[in-house]
């Protein structure tokens, strides 16, 4: 499912896939990680295999400023603003500490407003970070709206970037990286963090109709994360050619592990965390990959996987080091 398109070289590939081995005995289970932690672009993370097809079509655009949007700690900002500064692009990033949707609640505080973590990797590169006041998703996206123009008034080609790079494009880097199993025996599970959608979307797809099942660990609440997923496949569809016409039934997401809400750390993922980190020497993000791994974890515990199953390790490790509030 290869297509021809334009990139810019910024990860190692393909990442390492390695056992498990004490985590695999201790559970009895025969349990496998893909090192995207390891892709070696600005920290790392999956975010830089997006970052490659992205950059690439705001160069053809002969964009100037790139604009996106996420939250303060955004993995997804810090990366693209590395991209950007590699190649002579301004980085504007609208950000909001905890964006949520109003109707769910505010999650209380979890990451001190200082500029740790990502923040402080995101001044290092030069990407222009405005904080607003925290508030709903459509608010943070009308934010990023706002900043575009202004660029554009200022006399800027701009080259807009939806959050988390979740389009097709993004997800298509995903159908590409599932061709990394290949060398390896089929898993009878593959688990990974989704949030915006495009990493699931692109494995999932890729991997649609063979004997690997896809679970996402949902970071947020949202069940319309679920018709992202559709979205973002039938984008596919389009750029491949293909008629798969995926919808919500296709797709295996579960809300069980989002603590808190969104960008907010649970109890079960910094379990998770100290377990992966004292038997395995694998740190996990408080964001993302630690509640998909204590997803994991609960749903082999449960009898819901078993067999050889992967865990997408997505990275993100500078919200690891950010300060907590």
């Amino acid at each position: 499912m290869k297509i021809d398109l334009p990139r810019v070289d910024l990860i190692q590939r393909p990442t390492p896939i390695h056992r498990l081995p004490r985590l695999s005995e201790e559970l009895g289970v025969d349990l496998w990680i893909k090192r995207d932690d390891l892709t070696g672009f600005a920290f790392g993370g999956n975010k830089g295999r997006k970052l490659e097809f992205l950059i690439a079509q705001a160069l053809a655009e002969r964009a100037e400023v790139v604009v996106t949007c996420g939250s303060a700690q955004s993995n997804f900002v810090r990366q693209l603003g590395a991209a950007c500064a590699c190649f002579g692009l301004r980085c504007v990033a609208a950000t909001m500490y905890l964006p949520h949707e109003p109707e769910m609640g505010k999650p209380e505080e979890a990451f001190a407003h200082d500029r740790s973590g990502n923040l402080f990797l995101d001044d290092l590169v030069g990407v222009v970070v405005r904080i607003f006041p925290d508030d709903s998703w459509d608010k943070l996206f009308e934010h990023a709206e706002d900043l575009a123009v202004a660029e554009e008034h200022a006399g800027r080609r701009v080259y807009r970037v939806p959050v988390g790079g979740s389009s097709p494009l993004g997800a298509y880097s995903f159908v590409e990286a599932a061709s990394e199993l290949q060398p390896f025996p089929a898993f009878d599970t593959l688990v990974s963090p989704s949030s915006s959608g495009s990493t699931l979307a692109g494995l999932a797809y890729a991997l649609h109709g063979t004997s690997t099942r896809v679970v996402g660990i949902s970071c947020d609440p949202e069940p319309e994360n679920l018709d992202d997923l559709v979205r973002l496949t039938a984008g596919l569809d389009a750029l491949l050619g293909l008629s798969k016409r995926m919808d919500r039934a296709s797709f295996d997401l579960r809300f069980d592990f989002v603590g808190p809400g969104y960008g907010v750390p649970s109890s079960a993922g910094d379990a998770a965390t100290t377990r992966l980190a004292r038997r395995e020497g694998l740190f996990l993000d408080p964001v993302y990959s630690a509640k998909a791994f204590a997803g994991l974890l609960a749903l082999f515990e449960a009898g819901d996987i078993g067999g050889r199953i992967l865990f997408w390790h997505t990275g993100g490790l500078p919200a690891l080091l950010a300060n907590r509030a």
